[in-house]
C-alpha cells in the first residue's frame, strides 16, 4: 500500500510500519499535517469524507433559513439573517477549498452528494415551520456546531484546522442570534412564547443527534481521535452540548422536552433520556422530511451554474498562453 503526496508533491511513499509510525508520532507530537505531506491513504480518506461533509452542511444549511429570508418579521431580522446566510454560504467555500488540498475536486464532492455518496447533517432535513425555528437553528443548531467545531481548530491537518478558526468566531454570533430570538419570544405572547416552546420541542432531539452515533456504534472515531481529527468522542459532545444547552433553556422560562432529564451531582452534568436512533437511521438514509426537497435544490443550482463554470473555464484557457508568455 502507498501513501501519496498530494497537491504539487512527487512520488508514492509505501505504508510501511516504519511510515505509520513514524505518522503517528507526528501527530502525537501536535505537528501539523500539510497538503505536501505524505499522509497514509486512510487519514486521507477520513478527512476528505469528513471535511466533504462538514462542506456540504454548510450549503445545505442555507436552504431552511434562505426560507424565512422574506418572511422576517422585522428589517433587522432580515438583515442579520441574510447576514447569516451569506456566512453560511463562506464557511462552505473554505471547507471545499481545505478538501481540495487532499486532491479532490469541488466537482466531484458535489457529485458525491448530488448522487448520494456523500452526506450532509441530519439535522437540515427538517422543516422550518415557523419563525421561532430560525431562533432554534441559530441557539441549537449552531450551537451543537459550535461544541463540534472549536476542537476541530486543533485538529491535525492544518488546512481544516485554519479554515474552522474563522468558522467558529462566526458560528458564536450565529447561536447568540438564534438565542436572542428564542429569548425575545419567550418573553412576548403566550401565542410567541408558545411557538418558542414548540420550536425547541421540535428541534431538541435532532440537535442531539448531529453529534453522531453513540460511541458503541461510531465506527470512526477510535481512528479519528488517534490521528486527532476529532479531539472528543460523539457522547463527550453530546453532554457538553446538554450541560450547556439545558440551562440557557431554564434562564427564559423554556422546557426541554426530555421527561428524563435529570441533574447527576456525582457527574457534574446532566442524564437524558434514550435518542430514538432509528430515526437518525432513516434521515440518514433519505427518508427525512425535506431531503428530496434539499438534494432537488442543490441539483437544481448546480444545472443551473453550468454556464458558469463553462465561461470560467473558457477564460482560464484564455489566458493561459499570456500567463505563459510573461513567465
Amino acid at each position: 500500500m502507498y501513501a501519496q503526496g498530494l497537491i504539487g508533491a512527487d512520488g508514492k511513499t509505501e505504508e510501511t510500519d516504519a511510515f505509520l509510525a513514524a505518522f503517528q508520532a507526528r501527530i502525537d507530537a501536535e505537528e501539523k499535517i500539510e497538503p505536501n505531506d505524505p499522509m497514509p491513504e486512510g487519514y486521507r480518506r477520513t478527512l476528505v469524507r469528513q471535511i466533504g461533509q462538514h462542506a456540504h452542511s454548510e450549503i445545505v444549511g442555507m436552504l431552511p433559513e434562505g426560507n424565512w429570508v422574506t418572511r422576517a418579521p422585522s428589517l433587522r431580522r432580515k438583515v442579520a439573517l441574510l447576514a447569516k446566510v451569506q456566512d453560511e454560504g463562506g464557511h462552505g467555500l473554505y471547507l471545499y477549498a481545505a478538501a481540495e488540498t487532499l486532491g479532490v475536486s469541488r466537482e466531484e464532492m458535489t457529485e458525491q452528494l448530488l448522487d448520494g455518496r456523500a452526506k450532509y447533517s441530519s439535522i437540515f432535513n427538517y422543516p422550518t415551520q415557523t419563525w421561532a425555528d430560525i431562533g432554534a437553528i441559530g441557539w441549537l443548531v449552531d450551537g451543537a456546531a459550535i461544541m463540534n467545531q472549536i476542537p476541530l481548530c486543533r485538529c491535525s491537518y492544518g488546512p481544516y484546522a485554519r479554515a474552522m478558526i474563522r468558522v467558529c468566531k462566526e458560528e458564536s454570533f450565529h447561536q447568540r442570534q438564534g438565542y436572542e430570538i428564542m429569548m425575545t419570544l419567550a418573553q412576548g405572547t403566550e401565542d410567541q412564547r408558545e411557538m418558542a416552546q414548540d420550536a425547541l420541542n421540535r428541534w431538541w432531539w435532532p440537535s442531539l443527534m448531529m453529534f453522531g452515533p453513540s460511541d458503541k456504534d461510531s465506527v470512526n472515531s477510535d481512528q479519528s481521535m488517534k490521528w486527532k481529527i476529532k479531539r472528543f468522542t460523539n457522547d463527550e459532545l453530546r453532554q457538553k452540548f446538554i450541560d450547556a444547552t439545558v440551562p440557557q433553556a431554564e434562564k427564559i422560562g423554556l422546557t426541554v422536552p426530555d421527561p428524563d432529564l435529570t441533574w447527576n451531582e456525582a457527574k457534574g452534568g446532566y442524564d437524558h433520556g434514550p435518542i430514538d436512533w432509528s430515526e437518525f437511521k432513516r434521515v440518514l438514509k433519505g427518508e427525512g422530511p425535506m431531503n428530496r426537497d434539499r438534494i432537488r435544490a442543490r441539483q437544481k443550482a448546480w444545472d443551473d451554474g453550468a454556464w458558469v463554470r463553462e465561461a470560467a473555464r473558457a477564460h482560464a484557457a484564455k489566458r493561459q498562453p499570456a500567463a505563459l508568455a510573461a513567465e
